[in-house]
């Protein structure tokens, strides 16, 4: 039951506060004076979208807060739409909640019949939804939702099977060529890198090798190497040495320097060789291979590795295509068979419901107003969804009056017929009996004596279900245990939509007002 409503700062509402009380509570006022608004607010704490513009201009943001009572205790929701960016938070008992969670609560919270509602009464998909309501089990109809859906995954999974195998059918000889030419050469990750490191080493050692033979060559000389010209120069120095104490040092100087040419032409012949043993006409063979493979089929080397996998996949998944596509087959042939027998049994309760349904709104129909002789009839046509399936699809006629030919609602509904028809719909349905009911103009297009049926079935629904009813006929509003006025004011240059419980002389003065008379 919905308890307490508090809106503030939502288009023309600035602060309201609501307290229902269980039974029928009425909202009345003069059309144009916001009643619309509180409709609104309450449908936006249910999840549904509003745009920025509906915040109070001058205000960061609007807020609905409701709070109801449940048998497990109380439950607050509030919601907050946010000026700047539209975007708006959810909180269930003071806590940060998804959109999810409210769309879960609103069935057994609200249920709100309106205009628009019986529009909806006019689609054969909204009949059968009511009708699947009343079936013994209505969890088959779930079932079957799962069971078409695999149904269609299989048969678009094996669509995309067979596509796919076509296109690569037409594709396998020159898929098989590339496979050859990338086999035949035989790449390997990482090789070409490792190749040309090799390359880079060889040729950097070569250099060295040939600058070790070019210092032999100088230090051999054409005729006489270096080693023993300084030899020579050593023995000159020694005589020198023995008239001159200066030419001493440089004795000793020639003769280091000699040992040190020995020294040098020792190491010279031994030069540095390639730390790998790789034959430098092999890596450049190999690499004219690859920089060939790379030319023929227009990609870099890692690329034609994941070309070779792919292809090699696609080879594979042609030769096993076949089979996949018989376990697909046969996995269908199972739902098939499964969903033909869950159809068997929903189609005989949906025909037990429709039954059962059509009785009971003729009997509320009856009541409000309608021929003793009122007839809704479910019609039924068959579809196959799939081979061996078979669902039975229900849409209602009606006949009002005797002798006419039953048809179906957008036919011959009046805009009054169709109000009534869906007081009657909403007094049969199986919603939760917590929920409170919501009425929007249900009474629209009735009046004289039928509304005084109208009156008595909603007084009559009210005294075992909470409701909200917006109506401008006395008739309704004097029925209600609480009655609320909703009035449009300006106060400054601004307009405020207010609502107000009436107490008893506030009532019947307003009450007065909506017969026409003057007070």
């Amino acid at each position: 039951m919905l308890e307490y409503l508090h809106i503030r700062d939502l288009a023309l509402i600035a602060d309201m506060e609501l307290e229902f009380a269980a039974g029928m509570n009425v909202l009345t006022g003069e059309t144009g004076a916001g009643k619309s608004f509180i409709l609104k607010a309450l449908n936006f704490l249910m999840g549904e979208r509003l745009g920025a513009d509906m915040v109070r201009p001058g205000r960061e943001r609007a807020q609905v807060e409701a709070l109801f009572l449940r048998p497990e205790g109380e439950l607050i929701i509030r919601r907050e739409l946010i000026a700047e960016s539209g975007r708006s938070r959810l909180f269930i008992n003071n806590s940060l909640a998804s959109q999810e969670a409210i769309k879960e609560l609103r069935a057994s919270l609200l249920v709100h019949t309106s205009q628009h509602g019986q529009q909806k009464l006019l689609q054969p998909t909204f009949q059968a939804h009511l009708i699947d309501e009343w079936m013994a089990q209505p969890e088959l109809v779930e079932k079957r939702h799962v069971l078409v859906k695999s149904l269609r995954e299989a048969g678009e999974r094996k669509e995309a099977l067979r596509t796919r195998f076509r296109d690569l059918a037409d594709r396998r000889e020159l898929l098989e060529m590339h496979l050859g030419e990338i086999e035949k050469v035989a790449p390997e990750e990482g090789e070409e890198e490792q190749l040309e490191a090799l390359r880079a080493e060889w040729r950097s050692t070569e250099q060295v090798r040939r600058q070790y033979e070019r210092a032999q060559m100088i230090l051999r000389g054409e005729e006489t190497g270096l080693p023993e010209q300084v030899g020579h120069l050593e023995r000159a120095l020694e005589t020198l040495a023995a008239d001159d104490d200066e030419m001493a040092a440089y004795l000793e100087a020639a003769s280091s320097f000699r040992q040190t040419l020995a020294e040098l032409e020792r190491k010279l012949r031994r030069p540095p060789l390639p730390q790998s043993e790789a034959d430098p006409e092999y890596i450049e063979g190999r690499l004219f291979e690859l920089a060939q493979l790379k030319r023929k089929l227009h990609r870099t080397l890692p690329e034609i590795l994941s070309l070779r996998d792919e292809i090699q996949d696609n080879l594979s998944f042609l030769d096993a295509c076949t089979l996949d596509i018989r376990q697909v087959e046969k996995e269908e042939k199972a739902l098939r068979g499964e969903l033909a027998d869950l159809l068997t049994r929903l189609n005989a309760q949906r025909r037990q419901a429709a039954a059962a349904f059509t009785e009971r709104l003729e009997q509320q129909l009856t009541g409000l107003g309608f021929s003793q002789h009122v007839k809704v009839i479910a019609e039924w046509s068959t579809v196959e969804l799939f081979p061996g399936c078979q669902e039975d699809r229900v849409r209602l006629l009606w006949s009002p009056n005797p002798g006419q030919q039953p048809q179906p609602l957008d036919k011959i509904a009046s805009g009054g017929e169709l109000s009534r028809f869906m007081l009657a719909v909403v007094s049969i349905q199986t919603h939760s009996e917590e929920a409170t009911l919501i009425f929007d103009e249900v009474d629209a297009g009735v009046g004289g004596l039928t509304l005084n049926r109208v009156a008595e079935q909603l007084e009559a629904l009210s005294s075992r279900r909470q409701m909200v009813l917006i109506t401008h006929w006395p008739q309704l509003a004097s029925r209600a245990v609480r009655h609320f006025r909703v009035t449009k004011e300006v106060h400054d240059g601004k307009t405020f939509t207010r609502c107000f419980k009436l107490n008893p002389q506030e009532r019947e003065a307003e009450l007065a007002r909506m017969v026409g008379i003057e007070k």
